[in-house]
């Protein structure tokens, strides 16, 4: 689904500049597997990709909070004043360009969510079961809460939720996890309150990366005109994306599938689990800390209110 969104936005490039540019869509593992995306661009072999953001985080440890935390900025355009109002854009670029890549903007995906066999209707309910979660800041957030986690890729998902192996898995979303069949091997969905799909991977982003010769080589017009065809196609990407979860929803109803929601305490019992282990993954990293201390003051600020002052009393940002 998210392939063909892509394909027929590359497909509308070449009428837009009259023939001067032109994007060839490969599908993912079509050249290269996704953890060798970005070595892809620095040998040539692709000049440009359009991956999910966390996997630079192995390069670049920063691009951490260059996407979703746990509890952390929840809805996309908060994303957007983060990354164009508020300078992210410039140390992405910055950060990208010492690896001979040129960050052009971020893409909108959707949140990820949560399908378990058992009802779970707070975060107590989270303890001793297993799950599978994609490792990192959220699998220590919920192994704090009292879940055992354990790392699987999304092909190991749904044979493991068969059997049994574990009890609770999150995944992307509505639309691709119905088509994956978790459905048939869950009966709940956990989401969060209201409003607040996913209290781990709120805003899913990916984004379009080009290398630099590649980008050097465009005319200052024509790069104005991909950064903003990056706008347009994160617009739409969050778009169909949703809509096709809409419809995924009446399918998991009409399967028998439970929506379960936790509650605004269990939200504030979860920043304070993860307002510590935002403050470890930043200090690990200088520039890490630079991006994570602007979603930090924006979390804070009289705009979101998302963090109170009290919560990071005796914690200190390595700058």
């Amino acid at each position: 689904m998210g392939l063909q969104i892509f394909k027929d936005w590359c497909a509308t490039i070449q009428e837009k500049t009259g023939g001067e540019l032109a994007f060839q869509a490969f599908g993912a593992n079509d050249v290269v597997g996704d953890f060798q995306l970005y070595d892809a661009v620095k040998n040539g072999v692709l000049e440009a990709v359009n991956p999910f953001t966390i996997y630079a985080q192995g390069t670049i440890p920063a691009a951490t909070f260059l996407t979703s935390i746990p509890l952390g900025l929840r809805n996309p355009h908060e994303f957007d004043v983060f990354y164009y109002g508020l300078g992210g854009i410039d140390i992405a670029r910055e950060l990208y360009a010492a690896q001979g890549l040129h960050f052009v903007g971020p893409v909108h995906h959707g949140p990820n969510i949560i399908h378990s066999k058992v009802p779970i209707r707070s975060i107590d309910d989270f303890a001793g079961r297993k799950m599978r979660l994609p490792g990192g800041m959220v699998a220590e957030v919920f192994n704090q809460i009292g879940a055992e986690t354990t790392v699987l890729p999304g092909s190991e998902i749904f044979p493991a939720l068969e059997k049994g192996t574990i009890d609770v898995a999150d995944y992307v979303g509505p639309a691709v996890n119905y088509a994956l069949g978790f459905s048939q091997v869950t009966d709940y969905i956990v989401m969060g309150p209201p409003g607040f799909m996913s209290l781990y991977q709120p805003v899913d982003i990916m984004d379009i990366t080009v290398g630099q010769a590649a980008w050097d080589a465009l005319s200052p017009q024509m790069k104005q005109f991909v950064e903003m065809e990056t706008h347009v196609y994160s617009d739409m990407h969050h778009a169909a994306i949703q809509k096709a979860d809409q419809e995924a929803w009446a399918k998991f109803e009409a399967d028998g599938t439970e929506v379960t929601r936790l509650s605004q305490d269990d939200v504030e019992l979860m920043t304070e689990v993860a307002v510590p282990i935002w403050f470890d993954y930043a200090n690990r990293d200088p520039n890490a800390a630079r991006v994570f201390k602007i979603q930090l003051d924006y979390m804070m600020s009289g705009s979101l209110g998302y963090v109170d002052p009290a919560l990071t009393e005796g914690l200190e940002l390595k700058l």
